[in-house]
């Protein structure tokens, strides 16, 4: 019987999802799987990119254990493409790769004076305060008003973790050099700014609704955006995530404000013009343009120019994917090209034996869902493109631990990612905490190899 080696490049739920589904499919032949993450640890944007007081979209992690733990795929971490493992050492081992890398940059924002210091992506900020290991320990919270650009869940995440008092995060897995710099956050009045309008965001209620349950926090609202147009009432009445929306903006409408140490202010119908740099160089305020229902689903331009004073800046409009070596990237949308999954040469034709999957594939929209139907086009195409496989010289399954080795990577398996697991658990038990995240990438590779 024909066996398929299959290399999977980023081990997030989209690349242990493929995995999954390969290994339940109806198939007349073997498969063999090896996952291959950069970082010591598995499960992606689900261990660093959700807010550690999010334990409910934490769970999804159970279920991507309860994959892994099957013993029936492999996982090689620490590992980085493109440099500790190539392409062609791909092709030599694998008979296929499917790529399931995501997007973890920032996309841009492209006003005057967003690169000024302090000014921020909110990926880097969400990276910092879930324990990244690739990047600093320390963050710069050195103003009390912040604004925080963007209408998704990102933003509110964002929004969230800056106003929130750093004492109500201990019952999370907060990393201790996280909770120390928000403990000393001077942060007390975060803005958050929209293009359009209340029914024409992008949170989640559930969400939305966490920030009305802050300690020590009001929620401020502004009854000018509040004068909903046809459209917008005809979106309350036919949507329920939106008339839910409605209902949390209606009650926090409705509620006293001024008694709260700090403050979280909502501004729809606001347009980015720039971030305005003070004296020093630093940003000092942020104008925008005021802007209006369109009668057509959009928004434009009044003319009116507004100005909030600042001391940092965030931008929250989204992810973006990064380029892997020796694949083909569209640098307008940062995604591999592809059809169905199927990566796409420059000419169009379809590239045999190289996949996409998850976010790398369609772009950063869409919740896990849509993340496992991702995974169940692509596996459709490997399994019907047998014809079209690679041949690798060396498919062995211990061809690519000696490959490894030889190079002196320290690769860690899952049996590494167990003992790291039960080290943080053991960490936070003291304290009654979930876990403690062990943070720097030395030390992870340290207790996952000992």
């Amino acid at each position: 019987m024909t066996k398929l080696r299959l290399a999977i490049v980023g081990a997030g739920p989209a690349g242990i999802y493929a995995a999954d589904i390969l290994l339940k499919h109806d198939r007349p032949f073997d498969v063999s799987i090896d996952l291959f993450e950069q970082l010591p640890a598995p499960y992606g944007l689900v261990r660093y990119g959700v807010a550690p007081d999010h334990p409910r979209i934490k769970g999804i992690i159970t279920a991507l254990r309860d994959v892994l733990d099957r013993g029936d795929i492999r996982i090689f971490g620490n590992v980085t493409y493109g440099r500790d493992i190539t392409l062609d050492d791909l092709k030599k081992h694998y008979n296929a790769v499917i790529f399931s890398t995501g997007a973890i940059r920032d996309a841009d924002l492209s006003i005057p004076g967003i690169d000024l210091p302090g000014s921020h992506g909110a990926a880097e900020f969400v990276s910092w305060y879930d324990g990244h290991p690739d990047v600093p320990r320390d963050w710069p919270l050195d103003a009390s008003s912040v604004a925080v650009v963007g209408n998704g869940n990102v933003a509110l995440d964002v929004a969230r973790m800056l106003a929130k008092h750093a004492d109500d995060l201990l019952p999370t897995e907060v990393p201790a050099n996280v909770y120390d710099v928000l403990k000393a956050s001077p942060v007390t009045d975060v803005h958050v700014f929209g293009r359009r309008g209340p029914t024409q965001v992008k949170f989640s209620p559930l969400e939305l609704r966490e920030l009305g349950e802050l300690r020590d926090v009001d929620m401020i609202v502004h009854e000018e955006d509040f004068h909903y147009d046809d459209a917008a009432r005809a979106a309350i009445e036919s949507n329920k995530q939106i008339f839910v929306i409605d209902k949390v903006f209606t009650k926090w409408r409705e509620e006293e404000t001024g008694s709260a140490s700090r403050r979280l202010h909502l501004h729809f119908y606001a347009k980015p013009l720039d971030v305005v740099a003070g004296p020093d160089g630093r940003v000092a305020s942020f104008r925008y343009e005021r802007t209006e229902p369109d009668g057509a689903g959009g928004v434009r331009g009044t003319g009116e120019i507004r100005e909030v004073a600042i001391g940092q800046f965030y931008r929250a409009v989204g992810y973006f994917g990064s380029a892997l070596d020796g694949i083909p990237f569209d640098e307008r949308r940062g995604v591999i090209p592809n059809r169905e999954g199927q990566v796409l040469a420059t000419d169009n034709e379809i590239l045999p034996g190289v996949y996409a999957t998850g976010w790398i594939k369609r772009g950063p929209v869409g919740l896990i869902g849509h993340t496992k139907s991702d995974a169940m086009e692509t596996i459709s195409h490997v399994v019907n493109d047998q014809s079209s496989w690679w041949s690798p010289s060396s498919p062995s399954e211990a061809s690519v631990i000696e490959l490894l080795e030889s190079r002196g990577i320290e690769y860690t398996d899952l049996g590494g990612w167990h003992k790291l697991d039960t080290h943080e658990i053991a960490l936070g038990e003291p304290e009654g905490r979930a876990r403690v995240k062990v943070v720097p990438r030395d030390e992870m590779v340290q207790i996952s190899r000992a």
